[in-house]
């Protein structure tokens, strides 16, 4: 996942489509965009199969992907279910006032059958050496209820969390507190299936399996049938 314009991924890429899990079954495929695709052709990505995206909104309290409104927009007039996440920075400020940001620039989901839940993008901190951002487990486990909770109060949304195993374990403690009532997007790279699931889950939500292939951005898989993206679209 992105981090302001130009951080992309560190991870390499995957083939189109992994030869395991939901990839066998011909599950919807999609993709998540930031700023670093810039202006997205909609109709060339759904011709290539995408079916959902999520496209970069905000990051911190401060930065909105300027081009937000070409990319979400863009997929939804082309018949793509879109949904906007946020890259949190918890060392910069707290939960609640980046949830309120995240809103007030994109992440105001709207009920209209075709806006997936809003995301919140926790990982590595790609700007330091302090991966977990300084701060404690608990600490974070903290920050992402505040977060989930103001997201909640302003969208009646959970958030979607995208993260990998490794950083939920190692920066929350492999925490069990949101996988009852928050979808999981899992990222796992270089493998026919997700792998080991974090904190809880028993099962993911959406895989980001790579960071390149046929669509723009990261490449991604849901986990079930179209109808069932459509009904978590509906919340």
């Amino acid at each position: 996942m992105a981090a302001l314009a130009a951080t992309g991924t560190a991870l390499t890429g995957a083939p189109d489509a992994p030869a395991g899990a939901a990839g066998a079954s011909g599950a919807p495929r999609g993709h998540d965009v930031s700023s670093h695709q810039k202006y997205v052709d909609w109709q060339s990505a759904k011709a290539n199969g995408a079916r959902f995206v999520y496209v970069k909104a905000t990051e911190s309290h401060t930065y909105r992907n300027p081009y937000f409104d070409q990319q979400y927009n863009g997929a939804f007039d082309a018949g793509i279910l879109r949904g906007a996440y946020h890259f949190a920075m918890p060392n910069k400020s707290s939960g609640t006032r980046q949830a309120a940001y995240f809103v007030r620039n994109g992440g105001a989901w709207q009920a209209d059958g075709r806006t997936l839940p809003p995301a919140l993008d926790i990982e590595y901190n790609p700007y330091s050496k302090h991966k977990c951002y300084g701060m404690s487990k608990a600490g974070l486990v903290n920050w992402i209820e505040d977060f989930s909770d103001e997201l909640e109060r302003e969208t009646g949304r959970r958030p979607v969390i995208y993260t990998t195993a490794h950083w939920w374990s190692t920066c929350t403690g492999d925490s069990h507190a949101f996988a009852s009532d928050h979808p999981l997007w899992l990222a796992h790279y270089d493998s026919p299936d997700v792998g080991v699931l974090p904190g809880g889950w028993s099962t993911w939500t959406f895989w980001q399996y790579g960071n390149k292939g046929a669509l723009p951005g990261d490449q991604n898989l849901f986990n079930g049938s179209m109808t069932r993206l459509k009904r978590l679209a509906k919340g």
